[in-house]
């Protein structure tokens, strides 16, 4: 499976980890394009120059980890797409060219279904996504979610719990799910 994940799924920090954990398992192959990924650059420049360079580290791990995920762009595509926010066209082009599944976003008024399917894709949220794979494949997201507490812990100098972790990060049905 095919996903294409918007720069709002990909900055903050624990959902992209997240999502980036379970991927690196096999679960699904995610999809960027470089705007995609300017865009979660400038997100993160707007809390200072230190998340701009977190931000750029994590963006060269990821280009490392997923060399295949870049998808560049198709010229004049965007042209003929239509959605309620012009600036995301270029998210639904990439979903396009990428032959995706389905684009996983926090941002479900600006992707309408129905466009969507028109173009053979879906819409996904993170939580409901990351539910569902953990659901179907319960032993690799649970170790994906552990690599993740595990490193956010060793960061932060101190234990960091799973469930408060996945619920700051809006993954509530996750963090239900996988700590009863």
């Amino acid at each position: 499976m095919k996903l294409v994940l918007d720069a709002c799924v990909l900055f903050p920090t624990v959902m992209r980890e997240c999502l980036l954990a379970v991927a690196a398992r096999g679960l699904f192959t995610p999809l960027w394009s470089d705007r995609i990924l300017g865009e979660w650059q400038r997100a993160a420049a707007r809390f200072g120059p230190m998340a701009e360079a977190e931000a750029l580290a994590a963006i060269a791990r990821a280009l490392v980890g997923f060399p295949r995920a870049v998808v560049k762009s198709q010229p004049g595509l965007e042209a003929r797409l239509h959605l309620p926010d012009e600036n995301d066209l270029h998210v639904l082009a990439t979903a396009i060219t990428g032959h995706a599944d389905a684009i996983v976003t926090l941002n479900a008024k600006d992707f309408p279904r129905g466009t969507l399917a028109a173009e053979g894709l879906e819409r996904r949220d993170p939580d409901g996504l990351l539910w569902e794979l953990w659901s179907h494949h319960t032993d690799r997201v649970e170790q994906a979610l552990e690599q993740v507490r595990a490193t956010a812990s060793k960061l932060s100098g101190e234990e960091k719990p799973l469930k408060p972790l996945l619920k700051r990060a809006k993954l509530t049905r996750l963090a239900r799910a996988v700590t009863g």
